[in-house]
């Protein structure tokens, strides 16, 4: 990608954050997800850790994909569409804020639209990392991406919810100080219901990011805005949902032999024309 397209990109993707719309991103696993997402009208997409894990037969988490391989995805989700892209970079595969940054740098190169970095340090013992480290890891991740040739959306991440340590009054403290550290949006997955978002959304002036699929609170994006969200990424739950129904077909036909999973079902036509819905044109 050139750069006039990567200066767009970065941008288009910064202004869908400013304006007064909320911002729904969904989250591709693989280029025909990505493709279906912006051909169903979506206006930036967002990867999934897990995503990509599930498809490459691997459990999701403790750094069980590499950055190399993650950077390799991310690439085939930036290429598929035009749509801006942000990805989920995990801890930023590293605990040193050196390690961070090259990882945004690296992101940069890719020709992402933005990217996450959380807290967490995936060791069960001590989940999150010290409230000291954390910032200077945002701080570095920060000046990475403003070192980079166009406008990169920074997302510092809070994993207290979601690591065993529901703490409201820290992972406040930690969105706040993130935002100070230049952080452009503010992502606290797991935030359990409608006081605690209030509270989380007026305690920053950046954008908040809900991740709908964690806990068992189903607010609609109208809910989200009234609240004062301003971005909501799908996570896992997509990628969840269309395994959940091949998990229930397969167990169909195993232990009945039926096939009323297809009731319902697209046909290939119909995918085909979403996937690719400008085939007659080429």
């Amino acid at each position: 990608m050139d750069s006039a397209a990567l200066a767009q990109r970065g941008e288009r993707f910064r202004r869908l954050h400013d304006g007064d719309e909320m911002l729904v991103l969904p989250n591709p696993w693989d280029i025909g997800t990505a493709r279906l997402f912006a051909n169903l009208g979506f206006q930036g997409l967002a990867t999934t850790s897990a995503g990509l894990a599930f498809s490459l037969g691997r459990r999701d988490g403790d750094g069980a994909v590499s950055r190399s391989e993650t950077l390799e995805h991310v690439r085939t989700i930036v290429d598929a569409t035009s749509l801006p892209v942000t990805a989920d970079l995990e801890n930023g595969f590293g605990a040193s804020p050196e390690t961070v940054a090259e990882t945004v740098r690296l992101a940069g190169q890719v020709g992402l639209a933005g990217a996450s970095i959380e807290d967490a340090t995936y060791r069960p013992e001590d989940p999150i990392f010290n409230r000291e480290l954390a910032i200077e890891r945002i701080q570095a991740a920060v000046e990475a991406a403003r070192s980079l040739p166009y406008p990169f959306t920074l997302t510092a991440r809070c994993e207290n919810f979601i690591r065993g340590r529901p703490d409201l009054e820290d992972t406040l403290s930690r969105l706040e100080a993130f935002e100070a550290a230049g952080a452009d949006v503010l992502y606290a997955p797991g935030i359990p219901d409608e006081a605690a978002l209030r509270l989380a959304c007026s305690s920053v002036s950046k954008p908040l990011n809900y991740v709908a699929g964690i806990g068992p609170a189903r607010f609609t994006v109208a809910e989200l805005k009234e609240f004062g969200v301003r971005r909501v990424t799908i996570g896992t739950s997509f990628c969840r949902a269309a395994l959940t129904a091949v998990v229930r077909a397969a167990r169909e036909v195993l232990d009945s032999g039926s096939f009323n999973y297809l009731d319902g079902v697209y046909s290939v036509a119909e995918f085909n024309a979403l996937i690719d819905p400008h085939v007659g044109d080429h």
